[in-house]
């Protein structure tokens, strides 16, 4: 299935990529098909990329990446609702909110995405612990949790070692200019 979006272009989503999501998402409950993408732009954000609208799209993470202890306890009908056994068996994203001042960006913990992959079933589930926020800020984790894991000097890429079309392409200055602002 090809769609044209407003943030990718055209993109090709293969049928065992599509997310069907019975009842939507809150606030756009008539989007039911969706499939995430990744940018590939080591930033760890992943998009959720509606197939049916393609100006709609929601950035998403991986709440463990910046929260480690995140626990969604499901309620039995939500894992029932997904074919899911356990939680175990789920994927799980947050829909983040990012405005201009990156520094501000939170992450809806209250109401993550849950997906059963080997079904490609997915839900967005209103979790009733009250403990969890719909915006909690999360750029400092995150910024901590990209430093530490990318802090090995080896792993880096040096302009003296990149490739001639990764100096043409830009993308060093890219990530360098990603990397400055993650680190101020």
């Amino acid at each position: 299935m090809k769609v044209k979006t407003s943030r990718f272009g055209e993109i090709e989503a293969n049928k065992e990529d599509i997310l069907d999501f019975s009842e939507g998402l809150l606030g756009f409950e008539q989007l039911k098909k969706f499939s995430i993408v990744d940018p590939g732009d080591n930033t760890l954000i992943l998009w959720l990329q509606s197939l049916e609208d393609g100006a709609i799209a929601f950035p998403v993470i991986e709440p463990r990446i910046f929260k480690p202890d995140y626990s969604a306890k499901l309620m039995t009908n939500d894992l029932t609702g997904l074919e899911l056994e356990s939680e175990r068996a789920a994927k799980i994203y947050c829909i983040l909110t990012i405005p201009s001042d990156i520094t501000q960006m939170s992450a809806n913990l209250k109401a993550p995405v849950v997906i059963n992959s080997a079904k490609k079933a997915a839900k967005q589930i209103v979790l009733q612990d009250n403990k969890l926020t719909v915006k909690h800020e999360m750029y400092k984790d995150l910024k901590k949790y990209i430093v530490s894991y990318s802090s090995n000097d080896q792993k880096r890429t040096n302009v003296d070692n990149a490739s001639n079309s990764q100096i043409a392409s830009g993308t060093i200055n890219a990530d360098s200019a990603r990397n400055a602002e993650l680190n101020k």
